[in-house]
């Protein structure tokens, strides 16, 4: 039975920059698509947030790049806790599958791996091997 799944990552950039936020994530997007076998199509909608300390560009845009064309999605801020990680980048997919919730792997890169050290445990990421797999598919869309 198909259902509406929760898929979560998270990323962080080392600067308020354009270039750094859409190639964190393509990157963060990448790896949610690969290790989960997600198709765009099956995708209900996306939802971005970043922290009050970037303002250089939307996330979503990312996602467009990577040929989303028809995927709702929306920008925000994440709300601002004292002592919260700094320059990080949120995603949460509603996703229409037949997979459980209990095999769903969630992303989370970078510093942004503290935020859920139990689910940021998974193979090392080759990321000249996934820039490549992602410069391909920006050909494509």
């Amino acid at each position: 039975m198909t259902a509406c799944r929760g898929v979560r990552g998270a990323t962080t950039v080392e600067n308020d920059d354009r270039e750094q936020i859409l190639k964190a994530t393509r990157q963060l997007l990448a790896l949610l698509i690969r290790q989960n076998r997600i198709d765009s199509a099956d995708i209900a909608s996306a939802q971005f947030t970043v922290t009050e300390d970037l303002k250089a560009e939307f996330p979503a845009l990312a996602a467009r790049q990577l040929g989303w064309i028809e995927v709702p999605m929306i920008c925000g801020y994440e709300i601002s806790v004292g002592g919260s990680l700094k320059k990080c980048i949120r995603v949460m997919l509603l996703w229409n599958t037949d997979q459980p919730q209990s095999e769903i792997h969630h992303v989370y890169l970078h510093k942004a791996k503290q935020l859920r050290p139990d689910l940021a445990e998974f193979p090392p990421v080759d990321f000249a091997e996934l820039e490549q797999w992602i410069q391909e598919h920006l050909k494509e869309a």
